[in-house]
């Protein structure tokens, strides 16, 4: 009995050292000269990432001292984390749908314009230090690895609007500004801009890019950098400071006539495909906007050649598209259509672009593109781009108004635009123009039956487009009577147009049966029947609003 009590006591006696340990564990965690914060300086911010190391990593992104190549000791604060750099990002993704990049992702392929800049030049660069010499081993070109690999990090977690404002507040724009000035690493300017780039798309933190003093202006000076991914961030950065609010702004930095002929020079020469995806689209967003940016900016573009420009980047990805299609090009097209499409609709400037025969030729031949599917944003644009240079020049009308395959082209179009009812306007006005011109009392019975052979051949699509249309036409008349009669006008002289074709036919069906007819131009009477209720059904509807 003494033995079992002297055993209780002594296991008492190891729980309590065992809790007194455990209660000292904590206390011991913290060095005596890092003190646990006070409560009422606590961090509000809500996120799964320890906040101190995210600022841990920012004071490691503190410029290389230029003298000794060595990090100034004085202000950099390290601190021993266990955490590994992939376990805080995991989960972290990069939204690149919403403007975001995964600095994980990044091309390492170089610059490429005019071949003055080439993958082991970009590859030396990235082994010079921040004095400008040659690596050597160790040395600096360690701390560039380190420094490098923390700012992905913070790249990646800038896609959280949560720890982008953590960032922020702890001078994360004044440690990149500083890197960006003195910086010659073409992967540190990278990263730099792949950072800002994802803090700028946070619409609350855009505005602390802006209101950093200096940094716009340093954002703008890295287009004339080399580097094929510095300036796709650069393009990037700047496409969304012209979306934002203090886009006159951004405007006024880059109002200077070298700078917007760099921009010019950056679209034409690049071979990136990405590059000039971002490049057309800083343009975009310019001519996006008719208000102070727009006039402050696209007079001098225009002086400087940009109808050129775009009709020559249209050009070379046709020809793209015809010999390869390879799609990670076709971004590149659809960039380039909505670019000169917002040219087309701007009302000072659409005359020029509108008046190329050139570019006429291009859309033309993208309508005729038998496999839509692959490109049918592309296409959809180009209706709505054909629209305005028919509407601007009508002396283009005759050159397409036989062409069956591009009047296949158009009906073809139509349910790649079910969901943008401007754009099925648009290309209801453009077949409208090419019908207008068809005398179907008077052309000959070959030429007629071409015309309803295109048209049975879309009955489906024409069919199920104007009930669509029927529907979407008595919401918006129930909304504002004024405006849905004076839109549809064009649809409804197209729509009269072919049923009066079709009737035609039927009146001139006897005389054909007389004729030797070819077993694959024959017409169904049954489809004519079909299409020409299907006409008459929907004049009857229009004329009831």
């Amino acid at each position: 009995m003494e033995e079992d009590d002297k055993v209780k006591q002594i296991s008492k006696l190891e729980e309590n050292h065992s809790d007194e340990r455990r209660e000292e564990e904590p206390r011991m965690g913290c060095p005596s000269h890092h003190p646990p914060p006070p409560p009422d300086e606590l961090f509000d911010i809500e996120t799964t990432v320890d906040p101190s190391y995210v600022i841990s990593l920012i004071r490691k992104l503190l410029p290389i001292d230029t003298a000794s190549g060595v990090c100034d000791q004085s202000i950099e604060v390290r601190h021993n984390h266990d955490m590994n750099a992939n376990s805080v990002v995991q989960g972290v993704v990069a939204r690149s749908g919403e403007g975001f990049v995964d600095a994980s992702k990044g091309d390492p392929q170089s610059m490429d314009i005019v071949g003055n800049y080439n993958e082991s030049t970009s590859k030396e660069q990235d082994k010079v230090s921040s004095c400008g010499e040659p690596e050597k081993l160790g040395g600096s070109s360690v701390e560039e690895e380190a420094w490098e690999e923390h700012g992905c990090v913070l790249w990646d977690l800038a896609a959280s609007e949560t720890h982008a404002e953590l960032m922020v507040q702890n001078l994360i724009l004044q440690v990149l500004h500083a890197n960006l000035l003195v910086s010659k690493s073409a992967r540190i300017r990278e990263i730099c801009l792949g950072i800002i780039g994802n803090l700028a798309c946070h619409e609350g933190l855009l505005k602390h890019v802006e209101s950093t003093s200096g940094l716009v202006n340093i954002l703008v000076g890295q287009l004339f950098l080399d580097d094929t991914q510095c300036l796709t961030e650069v393009c990037r950065i700047l496409t969304t400071g012209l979306y934002g609010a203090g886009s006159i702004l951004w405007a006024e930095c880059l109002q200077s006539d070298d700078i917007l002929r760099r921009i010019l020079w950056i679209a034409e020469n690049t071979l990136n495909p990405h590059l000039i995806e971002k490049s057309v689209g800083l343009l975009l967003a310019i001519l996006e906007d008719q208000s102070e940016v727009g006039q402050l900016l696209i007079p001098p573009l225009m002086t400087l050649g940009l109808t050129t420009l775009l009709v020559n980047l249209l050009s070379f990805e046709m020809s793209k598209l015809i010999k390869e299609r390879s799609p990670e090009r076709y971004p590149v097209l659809e960039m380039i259509l909505r670019a000169v499409e917002a040219l087309s609709a701007s009302d000072s400037h659409s005359k020029e672009i509108c008046s190329s025969r050139e570019l006429f030729h291009l859309v033309c031949d993208l309508m005729r593109f038998q496999d839509k599917a692959e490109v049918a944003a592309c296409c959809v644009t180009a209706g709505v781009l054909i629209a305005n240079i028919l509407s601007e020049t009508v002396s283009f009308i005759p050159e397409v108004s036989q062409d069956f395959s591009f009047l296949e082209g158009l009906f073809s179009t139509l349910p790649f635009a079910s969901d943008d009812l401007e754009a099925r306007r648009a290309l209801w006005s453009v077949i409208a123009r090419l019908l207008a011109r068809v005398n179907e009392s008077e052309i000959d019975t070959s030429c007629l039956r071409q015309y309803i052979l295109v048209l049975l051949n879309n009955s489906d699509v024409i069919e199920d487009d104007l009930l669509d249309l029927q529907l979407e036409e008595s919401n918006e008349e129930s909304q504002n009577p004024f405006t849905s009669q004076g839109k549809s006008s064009a649809r409804m002289l197209a729509i009269q147009k072919i049923e009066s074709m079709l009737n035609n036919w039927n009146i001139r069906k006897k005389t054909l049966r007389e004729e030797s007819l070819d077993g694959d131009c024959s017409v169904n009477t049954a489809d004519v029947k079909r299409l020409f209720d299907c006409c008459q059904r929907y004049i009857k509807s229009f004329e009831g609003f």
